[in-house]
């Protein structure tokens, strides 16, 4: 089965806010983009390739975010669309190009009112200086996260006291270290070994080690 299964463009309405659609199709069809929905991967969202000498624009969005999510990740990925047919491979990924257009993007989506009060309150604050600073996109992703399915157990790293105990998404068991700027220093139990873990990462709390503290 291959990894990506192509998205018809009417089903994204089960991705999307509610209002959202008819915009988004607009801008999917205006550029001819190629838009698949993808299994979760840890590194990224979403990405965008431009056209080559087989394919037109290319734009992949992680299908478990929720609907607020997975729209703005599209925005972002539509704005570095936007950014290439204005100005190819010259200027940063990130840089004023791109984060004028971003800015643009969610403006317009803004107006439609689709999104609750507190993600609109974050993305005012975005809109003066899109993704210029990790702190803004935490506050993005903390906010955003409100809005995924509950799942029992599952906390932020940074959530997590120091020295208390985890699992992470390989099913190794990890004992919360440090912060180190934007990452926590964690020790895997059953080898010593020590890994930095991102503070937006999630995770599943481990209370086994709780139980046997008190039984003592």
């Amino acid at each position: 089965m291959a990894r990506k299964v192509e998205a018809h463009l009417h089903a994204l309405s089960h991705y999307l806010p509610e209002g959202a659609l008819p915009r988004v199709l607009d801008y999917l069809q205006q550029y001819k983009v190629h838009l698949t929905i993808t299994l979760p991967r840890q590194t990224v969202l979403g990405d965008y390739r431009h056209p080559d000498d087989y394919s037109g624009h290319r734009i992949s969005i992680n299908g478990n975010l929720n609907r607020y999510e997975f729209l703005i990740t599209l925005l972002h990925e539509l704005a570095h669309l936007i950014v290439f047919i204005q100005h190819g491979n010259r200027v940063e990924t990130h840089g004023a190009e791109w984060q004028a257009v971003y800015a643009r993007l969610l403006k317009e989506f803004m107006a439609l009112q689709i999104f609750p009060n507190d993600i609109e309150h974050v993305l005012n604050q975005t809109l003066q200086r899109p993704a210029a600073t990790k702190a803004g996109e935490q506050a993005l992703a903390r906010v955003l996260r409100k809005y995924n399915p509950h799942k029992d157990g599952m906390v932020l790293i940074e959530e997590l006291q120091l020295g208390e105990w985890f699992t992470a998404e390989d099913g190794k068991l990890y004992e919360r270290g440090p912060k180190l700027r934007t990452r926590y220093k964690c020790k895997q139990l059953d080898t010593g070994r020590e890994y930095l873990f991102h503070a937006l990462y999630e995770v599943k709390r481990w209370t086994e080690n709780k139980q046997q503290e008190s039984e003592k």
